[in-house]
């Protein structure tokens, strides 16, 4: 722990410990989305199970089979989420069996986020009854995260320089100390209720925005 002088003439130099500016330093990078994640697939309901099963794997083998003719490679379609609920209605308090719901979702890597459009109406025509998400991201994300960190850097080294000056003192241009504060940039969501029916569905997947937050502390003496 430091010991600071009590004379308030002191110069910086009768400091114990080096006296210190700490900054926060911002950066921003932008990227243009070059992978599309799209989680879509069949619902299926009715009275008796291994009906309501056998309908759902045929809708999904056909999506599957759709998908590969579409040129998307095997292993970038796998399952997301599969479910089998108990149905019920309630009349006067009363509890009823109505049936069975099965859902099955697959998850979608696509590299061609131009094709996204027609991957989504592909898999509607064939039987796609749900289509729970679509979101846009980049297959490189450390290079936008290091241009990113680059200029969080540059702008805590510019904000220790502006305190430096201010307060007439010397900054040592060598930081002390850098941390990086952690922040995980979100993909961008598509709103899938906005679907349109028109032969291809116009969905765009705009620009990604990785952000980069770093601490860092400067030494400085009297001049």
């Amino acid at each position: 722990m430091c010991n600071y002088p009590v004379n308030k003439s002191a110069s910086f130099s009768q400091y114990k410990c080096p006296p210190t500016i700490e900054v926060l330093g911002t950066g921003r990078a932008a990227a243009a989305p070059d992978r599309a994640l799209v989680v879509l697939g069949a619902i299926t309901e009715g009275p008796v199970l291994p009906a309501v099963q056998t309908e759902n794997a045929k809708i999904v083998t056909t999506i599957i089979q759709s998908l590969l003719k579409l040129n998307i490679p095997r292993e970038k379609i796998q399952t997301y989420d599969f479910g089998i609920e108990i149905q019920y209605d309630y009349h006067d308090g009363k509890q009823i069996f109505r049936g069975y719901k099965v859902t099955h979702l697959l998850q979608i890597t696509n590299d061609k986020v131009e094709l996204t459009g027609i991957l989504v109406d592909t898999a509607v025509a064939s039987g796609a009854n749900n289509i729970t998400d679509i979101k846009f991201t980049t297959s490189q994300p450390e290079i936008y995260e290091n241009q990113a960190l680059s200029l969080a850097i540059r702008n805590a080294r510019q904000k220790a320089v502006t305190i430096a000056n201010t307060l007439g003192v010397t900054l040592i241009t060598v930081p002390s100390q850098i941390q990086e504060i952690t922040e995980t940039a979100e993909p961008i969501p598509y709103a899938t209720t906005m679907l349109s029916k028109s032969a291809v569905t116009p969905i765009q997947p705009g620009q990604l925005t990785i952000y980069a937050k770093v601490r860092v502390w400067y030494q400085f003496s009297d001049r």
